[in-house]
C-alpha cells in the first residue's frame, strides 16, 4: 500500500475508532441509567406488595 493510502486508512480508522468509543460510553451510561430505574422500580412494587399483603409470609424456622 502507497504511503498516501496508509497515512489516509490510519486516519479513518483513528476516526472510526473514536466514534465506537463514543458510542460505547453513550450505550454504557444508558445502560446504568436504567439498571437504576429497574432497580427504583422493583422497590416500589416490593414496598405496593407487602402493604398490600401480595408477598408470602417466609419462615426460617424448620418447624413451620
Amino acid at each position: 500500500m502507497e504511503p498516501k493510502h496508509s497515512a489516509e486508512m490510519s486516519k479513518h480508522l483513528d476516526k472510526q475508532n473514536q466514534v465506537l468509543m463514543e458510542t460505547y460510553r453513550a450505550m454504557s451510561h444508558e445502560l446504568h441509567k436504567l439498571q437504576v430505574e429497574e432497580e427504583t422500580i422493583m422497590h416500589k412494587l416490593y414496598e405496593m406488595m407487602s402493604a398490600e399483603g401480595l408477598l408470602p409470609k417466609v419462615c426460617c424456622s424448620p418447624t413451620c
